[in-house]
């Protein structure tokens, strides 16, 4: 290119604001380079193995002529050019491709592969369904200690409300002492018992919650003629049994 007369009008009318140079000589810097990988590629010699693969591609994509002995016999027995083979026209119609195989892998490894691939595929979906199961197992087993603890609170509230009831009871009769220490509910001290104490009192009662809330209903039935699910004192045993539905609470239900 003839560099430009600096004098002339089409140089002054240049824009010359700070920074654009240096743009414009890396952007011809950039194109100069492209150019030349264009003008590498072109001027490169290709490889025997290019050169192989262009002549097979354009073989293969160019039709059957004449000239060829295996077309020119399908066609004395009647064939045509895009026609499915055989004699009702239920066989193929594109030739069958041709795989080229390039690596150095013997034979019989792409299949072995392809088996590893899927036997992995296989072990993964394993455990993934092993994972769930054991998700679901472990939502069970919350959900079965979720609702123990709410009956064994339950359970525990009813005691509660009997031993209330007893302490009640057994005071409208004169009864100053409980028959077993843990049918009322015990006061709070301000002084506290030692510790063997308190290991006396927990080891005197093996009882569970539940076997402590059925004793206690059945005294209050009998002593009392009380029945906690009802929360009402009969006149006898003979007006207990007749109106009350029953001695549990899934029997008051």
């Amino acid at each position: 290119d003839e560099e430009e007369d600096y004098m002339s009008d089409l140089f002054i009318k240049q824009d010359v604001r700070p920074g654009l140079p240096m743009v414009r000589r890396v952007k011809e810097a950039i194109q100069k380079e492209e150019k030349q990988k264009e003008a590498n590629e072109k001027n490169r010699q290709k490889s025997i193995k290019e050169e192989e693969k262009e002549r097979r591609d354009l073989v293969l994509k160019s039709a059957l002529g004449n000239e060829n002995k295996g077309f020119a016999l399908l066609q004395k027995m009647g064939y045509k050019s895009g026609q499915a083979l055989g004699k009702s026209g239920e066989g193929i119609v594109e030739p069958i491709p041709l795989n080229i195989k390039t690596g150095r892998s013997g034979l019989g490894h792409e299949e072995l592969k392809k088996r590893k691939a899927e036997e992995k595929l296989e072990n993964y979906r394993q455990k993934l369904h092993m994972k769930k199961q054991a998700n679901e197992q472990a939502a069970d087993q919350f959900r079965i200690r979720f609702k123990t603890k709410q009956e064994e609170r339950k359970m525990e509230g009813d005691l509660r409300k009997s031993q209330r009831a007893c302490q009640q009871l057994d005071t409208q009769k004169d009864i100053h002492v409980p028959k077993e220490s843990w049918f009322w509910i015990e006061p709070e001290e301000e002084d506290k018992k030692d510790e063997e104490d308190k290991e006396d009192e927990c080891t005197s009662s093996d009882l569970s919650v539940s076997e402590k809330l059925h004793i206690l209903t059945a005294y209050l039935r009998e002593e009392h003629f009380y029945c906690i699910w009802c929360g009402t004192t009969y006149e006898d045993s003979e007006d207990l049994s007749s109106n009350c539905p029953g001695d549990s609470a899934a029997d008051h239900d």
